[in-house]
């Protein structure tokens, strides 16, 4: 900015050089007046350019290092978002793997349930089983009880006889013990 300034210095001393080359008392005062307004002025068009160059370089100065900062905050926006990617990727990792058990765990659920079914079904097999044994079981005791009791009944026994009290249907054991003194 210093350059042009002085650049147009020269630029106007060369044309007010041919007007200065005469004698100086041959200038009229209008014309050494509007030298010294050309002067004045170049003066103040060098001042207004310098301030402007100033301004424009605070200004680049300013911009630059905004521009830095801005770079910098890029920076770390990127390296957020890197790590964000990093993060969402582990995510997605960690959900495929939720997925996975969340299937096994429905795989062994249903074999749970299906083996728990099929011992349900043991069970009601068994426990009907039972009852049928139980059944069985009570008609053999019984029958051979009452074997006993008409053995003991009959008259050519040597043993001396026991009478037992017969029982009616409501008296007898509903505890499901199996002695001879229950019975129909």
């Amino acid at each position: 900015m210093p350059m042009l300034a002085l650049c147009l210095l020269c630029i106007l001393a060369m044309a007010a050089g041919p007007a200065s080359a005469a004698p100086m008392g041959s200038l009229e005062p209008a014309q050494h007046e509007e030298l010294t307004l050309l002067f004045h002025g170049a003066l103040q068009l060098g001042q207004a350019l310098n301030g402007v160059y100033k301004a424009t370089e605070a200004q680049l100065m300013e911009a630059r290092h905004s521009l830095g900062f801005y770079g910098h905050a890029l920076g770390l926006l990127g390296q957020e978002v890197s790590q964000g990617r990093d993060a969402a990727r582990e995510l997605q990792a960690s959900l495929l793997e939720m997925q996975m058990e969340e299937d096994d765990l429905k795989l062994q659920a249903e074999a749970t349930a299906q083996a728990l079914q099929e011992v349900a079904q043991g069970q009601q097999a068994l426990r009907k089983s039972m009852q049928q044994l139980e059944v069985r079981l009570r008609g053999t005791w019984l029958g051979h009880a009452r074997q006993e009791l008409e053995a003991l009944k009959t008259p050519h026994s040597s043993a001396p006889s026991l009478s037992l009290p017969e029982k009616t249907e409501d008296q007898s054991c509903t505890k499901g013990c199996f002695h001879t003194t229950c019975g129909p």
